[in-house]
Parts: C-alpha cells; structure tokens; sequence
C-alpha cells in the first residue's frame, strides 16, 4: 500500500495537480485504506491541524503585507533604499535588494515582497538599462529573505511544531538574513562594474532625511512587533494583529493612501492567499497521521541511529532533503510533515530546536525560487516576462549565497545565536 501511494504522489506531481489537493488526495486514499478507521477521521485531522492559536498569525502577517502593498508603503522604502544605495554602481539593483530586507521587517511573507516591489522595480530596471536576467533574478532572489529576516510565517509554524522560542528563531534570523541581502549586493555590484549599469546622483542629506521620515513608521514595525515578542507584551499572533492594525492606521491617516474602500478587495486577496497556505497545512495534518500509522518517523530514526554517527552527516542530509522537498512543496505542509521526522534524531544529536529551526527555515526559503514550485520566481519571471528556465538560470548565483550563509549557520551555529544570546539567553 505504502509503494502504492508513493507512486500515486508522484503522478498527481507529474500531471500538475497542485500540491495541496495532493497531499489531501494521498491521505483520504491512504487513510480509507487502514483498516477499521472511521471515514471521519480526514475530516477530523484536517479540521484539528488548524485548531491552533499561532496559526491565526499566517492570515495577519498576510494581511499586513497586503495592507502595505495597496498603502503603497513599498514605494516608500524603495525611494528611501534608492537614497542610500543608488550612488553606488547598480544602485537600482541594490536598492531592490535593501527593500527586500525592510519589507521583510514587516511581513514574513516573502511572495508579497515579490508582487509589492517587482511591479514597481522590475520595469524601472528595464527601462535604465538593466538586462531581464539581473531585474528579474534580483527581484525574486531578495525577496526570500522574507522568510528568514523576521517576523517569518514559516519560523511561527517551526515554532508550533517544536515548541521552540519563537523569540529565538526570530532573533536568530536577523544575521543571517542581512549576511544573504549583503552576499547578493556583492554579486551586483561585480555584474554591475562587468555590465556597466547606471548608478544615481548623490541625495542631499537633506531630502535623505526627508525620506527617512517617510519611510520611519513602516521601518518602525518590526521593533514592535519582535520587541513585543522578546520582551513577553505579545504572542507572535497577538504580533501579527498588532502589525496588521498598525500599517491600517499608518497607511490611513499618516500616509492616507489608504481609503475604507480599499479593504473588501484587500481582505478578499488575504483570505485567497492564506487559504491556499492553510489547506495544504491541514491537507499535511491527515497525512501526517497516516505516516504515524506507517510508522515513519520510527524507521527514519532507527535509519539515521544505525547509518549516520555524525552530527555534520545529518546535517548535510537534512539540507539536501529540504532542498529537494522545497522545490515542489511549500515550506508550510514540508514542516508539518517531516519536522516531527527528524526532531528527534536532532535532539539526540544535541542540536537545539532554534539552530534546526532556522536550517530549515534557510533551505526552504531557496525553494521559492526553484522550480516547478519556486513561487517567487514564477512572479518574478510573470511580471518581467521571461520564461521559468532563463528566470532559473538567473537566479542560480543567489542560491550559491544562500547556500554558503546556511552552511555556515548549520556548521557555526554562533552566527545566528549571537544577538539572542547578547539580547536575551533565556530565550533558549
């Protein structure tokens, strides 16, 4: 039975159904086959994987982003990121990448990011001068620093499943995130001397400041929201309502590029969203209590107790099993199903839940930009009107940047450990 339904994933896989309907389609088949199980119980495993307080952060954070999107708060941090990196060759370019960074600051959700800043930035890229590879690549590279600079959808659901600090996990992201969004300004700014892109002229400190302040009440978002979460004033869902209700205020009465008007459509696209996120979560829940009944997780521990003696080794595998799963599944239903697999091996091998976490966290951020799935870069590829294969190709040389900064936090875990440590070592 359990060859039968493998094969039965990969055809729906090969076929295009999407992989929400298939992890469903995999459980309902497979758990009908158990003998004397109630046909209720998919239902039943679908309807309690979403019984959960923290996952009500995933529709918010969503809906922050969708705020910021229609506020048009990116084109606020676009003009201020342009200010302090345009002078530099491939300022644009740069640029693309430090907003990135910010809106990271604010959402967690990396594929926002991809939408909100490549409408605007990759035909502006075009139009100076920048080849369709360099503004499309950038673009959906960037963006996944979404996921690992907090706040992180993906880190708040490692967080439920493990019980890790979500405080950790978010502080533990800070240096990795910036040691990505710096690894891909350098690789810029090399095409940029070897391609002769433009750069601006020096802004006055003047209007930098202008900028600065237009710019300062979504830069402010996440000190509140992670300030709130260290310091114990607010739950990571508690964070995301109070990200979601403060860029609604900003975008109305401080920026007022927001009208009452403008929320149906907002909230419509936030539910479509996150709907898609949610049903494969609880689509992973009932598939997860069939590789419970298979005894899964069982056999990959005996697996890795008989076969694998070293700490780096489970390392190695568990990275090149993530980026395998991450180019066809969402980070979201990867962790519901094969975090409970491997947290055990990785406790005995003494790695603390935070440092797997954000190993996870990396490794799946790259299969937003690897297809078939690499949602990022068929947004990106969408809106600079490149096909997926040369959008691949572009993006090949920031994966080698994310690569090398999750090698180094996976095998020198005290990069990311040094600002919770220094901030707050309870929080481990």
């Amino acid at each position: 039975m359990g060859f039968l339904l493998v094969g039965l994933f990969l055809v729906l896989m090969l076929i295009g159904v999407p992989i929400a309907f298939v992890i469903g389609i995999i459980a309902l088949i497979g758990i009908f086959g158990i003998p004397y199980t109630p046909e209720a119980t998919v239902a039943m495993k679908m309807v309690n994987g979403l019984d959960s307080f923290v996952l009500l952060a995933v529709p918010l954070f969503i809906l922050a982003a969708n705020l910021m999107n229609s506020g048009k708060v990116s084109e606020k941090l676009i003009d201020f990121a342009l200010a302090i990196v345009g002078p530099i060759r491939g300022g644009l370019a740069h640029a693309n990448i430090l907003v990135s960074m910010m809106f990271a600051g604010v959402s967690g959700a990396a594929q926002a990011d991809t939408a909100g800043v490549g409408k605007i930035l990759i035909p502006s890229m075009l139009r100076k001068g920048y080849d369709k590879e360099t503004s499309v690549g950038v673009t959906a590279a960037s963006s996944t620093v979404g996921v690992v600079i907090p706040p992180s959808i993906p880190m708040i659901i490692f967080a439920g499943l493990t019980n890790a600090s979500i405080g950790a996990l978010f502080l533990g992201g800070i240096i990795p995130g910036i040691l990505i969004g710096l690894g891909m300004m350098v690789l810029i700014y090399v095409l940029a001397v070897k391609k002769n892109y433009p750069r601006d002229k020096r802004v006055e400190m003047k209007r930098l400041f202008r900028l600065f302040l237009d710019a300062f009440p979504a830069l402010l978002t996440p000190v509140i929201i992670i300030g709130g979460i260290i310091t114990g004033f607010f739950t990571a869902t508690e964070a995301a309502a109070v990200a979601s209700i403060y860029t609604a205020i900003v975008c109305m009465f401080y920026y007022k590029t927001l009208k009452v008007k403008d929320f149906p459509k907002i909230l419509f696209d936030t539910l479509a969203l996150s709907s898609l996120s949610l049903f494969a979560l609880a689509a992973a829940s009932a598939l997860g209590e069939l590789m419970s009944y298979y005894q899964l997780g069982a056999a990959a521990q005996e697996f890795f107790d008989n076969n694998i003696g070293s700490r780096w080794l489970f390392i190695l595998i568990v990275i090149a099993f993530f980026l395998f799963v991450g180019t066809f599944m969402d980070a979201i239903p990867a962790m519901i199903l094969f975090v409970p697999i491997i947290l055990p091996t990785a406790l005995e091998f003494g790695m603390d839940p935070v440092h797997l976490g954000l190993i996870v966290v990396i490794t799946l951020a790259i299969g937003l930009i690897t297809p078939p799935y690499g949602l990022c870069l068929l947004l990106a590829a969408k809106i600079g009107g490149m096909s997926i294969e040369r959008s691949f190709v572009a993006v090949i040389p920031y994966i080698a940047i994310i690569l090398i900064v999750l090698l180094f936090v996976a095998f020198f875990p005290n990069i990311a450990f040094y600002i919770p440590e220094l901030i707050n070592p309870s929080l481990f």
